[in-house]
């Protein structure tokens, strides 16, 4: 066993230690274990001194260089600070029970059922957290399974599932013309989300070193993704046009710049909808999208999927998927740029 380092322990106490060692032995004392036993209960001690609140703010520290943008730490606190804190923000982490986590919970499992899904998670994790740095001990509180699902609705039974509005099938042709006539960089936005088939989001922060006119491809980078990981789109003869009609830049320029500079804000490409009086959303085109390909062609599922930069599910499937079908998914573009009535605006 180590008694300690020098010169914080001189060798005269290094002799004292190691009598006392041994003579625990002759006791019938390990004294490793004593030890343990020793910081343990020390700690345990303390445990009533670290209340959730700062536990929560562990938590964060600990694991925010994981999550993908500062926004995802912000909603954690918010939801923290709105619900939490004011029952069990200054408790120990110990003293935490069923009855605190029923109470902060119950009132808005119906009202706020998604909300409250994503807290009870938080907690959880939280409370795990504590548990596992030896702050608390038991079973968590916060748990869902075999625990809180005896207590509460089940969330997909009290919240109603709300689709993205999306525009159907046979109105895009006609909407595209419309878009076409357009004015603004939102717009342009907008047609190019349309013809990728690409969120908004990674639309809007596109920046002109992320495409290869040359080759017809756009690599967007892993950190801009939802899913964390590179996604190369393969860009119809449309979108090609549209981008050889864009402003001239280079580098990290925005692709479609905001008229004070920079990049688009989600409200800008929101707001073209709006002004044409269509009831849907641009995130919504990528369901029109996917139900054109399910509907409407032959092309295979997982083209369609790998298009919409969706995560595989299935980790066999996921691990054989090397590739990612660029060309059959460039044949993909075409034909739904064909079919919204873009092909021939090609140059």
């Amino acid at each position: 066993m180590g008694l300690g380092g020098y010169p914080d322990v001189t060798l005269a106490k290094a002799r004292e230690a190691a009598r006392g060692a041994r003579d625990q032995i002759r006791r019938g004392i390990d004294p490793i274990e004593a030890a343990r036993v020793a910081r343990h209960s020390l700690k345990a001690s303390t445990a009533a001194t670290i209340t959730f609140r700062a536990a929560a703010e562990a938590y964060m520290a600990a694991h925010e260089a994981s999550w993908k943008n500062p926004k995802h730490r912000a909603q954690w606190a918010a939801t923290l600070e709105s619900y939490a804190y004011g029952v069990i923000g200054d408790l120990g982490v110990d003293e935490i029970t069923l009855p605190h986590i029923l109470q902060i919970l119950e009132p808005i499992w119906t009202s706020k059922t998604e909300t409250a899904s994503r807290l009870r998670g938080r907690l959880e994790m939280v409370l795990d957290w504590a548990t596992a740095r030896e702050y608390r001990a038991g079973l968590n509180p916060a748990r869902w399974r075999g625990h809180l699902d005896k207590l509460l609705a089940k969330p997909s039974k009290v919240a109603k599932v709300t689709h993205h509005k999306a525009l159907p099938i046979d109105d895009m042709p006609g909407f595209m013309i419309r878009l076409s006539g357009v004015s603004g960089a939102g717009a342009r936005a907008l047609e190019f989300a349309i013809l990728t088939a690409a969120r908004s989001g990674e639309v809007r922060g596109a920046t002109w070193d992320e495409i290869d006119l040359d080759a017809g491809l756009w690599v967007v980078a892993a950190e801009r993704m939802k899913a964390g990981r590179e996604h190369r789109v393969p860009l119809s003869a449309a979108a090609l046009s549209l981008l050889r009609k864009a402003p001239g830049a280079a580098g990290q320029d925005p692709v479609f710049s905001a008229v004070q500079g920079g990049p688009l804000s989600d409200m800008t490409v929101s707001a073209v909808l709006r002004r044409m009086k269509v009831n849907a959303v641009p995130h919504g085109f990528r369901s029109t999208f996917r139900d054109w390909v399910s509907e409407r062609t032959s092309h295979p599922h997982e083209a369609a999927e790998m298009a919409l930069a969706h995560t595989v599910g299935n980790k066999v499937e996921a691990a054989y998927r090397r590739g990612d079908m660029v060309a059959k998914r460039l044949r993909l573009m075409e034909d739904w740029a064909t079919f919204c009535g873009r092909a021939k605006d090609t140059v």
